[in-house]
This record gives C-alpha cells, sequence and structure tokens, in this order.
C-alpha cells in the first residue's frame, strides 16, 4: 500500500505534469504582449494565434478583450504588491529603509533593455475613460500606492507627510517614464538617492 508521502509526491508530479488551461495560456500571452506593446496594440485574434487556442476559448474565460485587459492588470497588481511588501517585511519598522528598498530594484529594473514601464501607469494612459475596466484597477493601484506612501511619510515624522508622500509618488512615477526614455544610464537608476534626499530635506 503506497505512503502517504508516495502518494502526495505523484499528485505534485500529476500537477506539474497539467497542460495549463487555456485560460492561463491565454493570460499568460496577453500579460506579455500587453506589456510589451501596449493593451490597444494587441488584437485579440493576435493573442489566441500565440496563445494556441481558438478565439470562443477566449471569450469563454474572459466575456471581452477590456475584461481580458484587467484581468492581466489584477495579475499586475497582485504582483506589485508582493514586491513593495518584501521591501517592507525586510525593514520592520523602519518606513525610510522600506521605502528606499523598494526604490532601489525600481531603479535596476529601470535599467533593463526590456523595460516598458510601470504596466498600471501605461493602462491608464491608454484609457482616459474613467469607467474602463483597465483604468478602474490602475487607479485603483495608484491610489493605494498614495495612501500606504502619504502614511509612511507619517510614520517618519514628516512635518508635512502628504506633500512627502505625493513627492515620493511623483518620483516613482517619474522614474516609470524615464526608464522608457533613456534606459541604461538614464536617471531613473537614481530613484532612490533622490528619494532619499527629498525624505532628508522634509525630515529636517
Amino acid at each position: 500500500m503506497p505512503t502517504d508521502k508516495k502518494i502526495e509526491t505523484s499528485i505534485s508530479d500529476a500537477h506539474r505534469s497539467t497542460p495549463p488551461r487555456a485560460a492561463e495560456k491565454i493570460l499568460g500571452v496577453a500579460r506579455d504582449l500587453f506589456y510589451r506593446q501596449g493593451i490597444r496594440a494587441i488584437g485579440v485574434d493576435e493573442i489566441v494565434k500565440r496563445a494556441g487556442v481558438t478565439k470562443p476559448s477566449l471569450y469563454r474565460s474572459f466575456p471581452s478583450k477590456d475584461e481580458l485587459a484587467a484581468s492581466y492588470l489584477r495579475q499586475y497588481d497582485l504582483e506589485f504588491w508582493e514586491r513593495f511588501n518584501e521591501a517592507v517585511d525586510a525593514h520592520p519598522g523602519d518606513p525610510r529603509a522600506q521605502i528606499i528598498a523598494f526604490l532601489t530594484r525600481v531603479g535596476k529594473r529601470t535599467q533593463r533593455p526590456e523595460y516598458r514601464g510601470c504596466g498600471m501607469t501605461n493602462a491608464a494612459v491608454e484609457y482616459p475613460e474613467r469607467d474602463h475596466p483597465a483604468r478602474i484597477v490602475s487607479e485603483a493601484n495608484k491610489q493605494e500606492l498614495r495612501r500606504r506612501l502619504r502614511a509612511m511619510a507619517s510614520a517618519m515624522g514628516a512635518a508635512n507627510s502628504d506633500t512627502l508622500g505625493d513627492g515620493l509618488l511623483l518620483l516613482i512615477e517619474g522614474a516609470y517614464i524615464s526608464g522608457q526614455l533613456f534606459g541604461e544610464g538614464g536617471p531613473a537608476a537614481s530613484v532612490a538617492r533622490n528619494a532619499d534626499l527629498l525624505i532628508a530635506a522634509s525630515l529636517a
């Protein structure tokens, strides 16, 4: 009779050998194309072709391209906060170090050849309509980031924590855009250093 350990191993092996579902394949392809080329620039036909699925398969999982775009951004949102929380958890009780740690990683990412900025920012630029599903996800992410940065500025003891929090947000957004414009060696590489100078000035 198989042991519990063998059963667990068998289940794990079976899970690893299971091919991704159509929805997972579609979302994976859409994420790559949307990030690299923009959401509006990519059509459904291109996505299903790259994913190796049929168009009906796409619409069974995602009622519309707009909903597919929103799903891509929800996944992006989860991964964004995972990265942010990693920086926070690495420096418990030290919001200044938390922000610098997060922005150090942002600065490094902006130097990569494939860097295309923040998917949330890009989507907000592409979709000015406030009620568009992609815009709604993007705005929620940015509003939460603003809230957290202001709270962290307050925890640092800044005299005007809202102004410092907003200043940090502007630095972050500037890094996202300038990273695409300048690439390697551009000003976004120093975003963490500039954030630290801004914090120091605000706490003086």
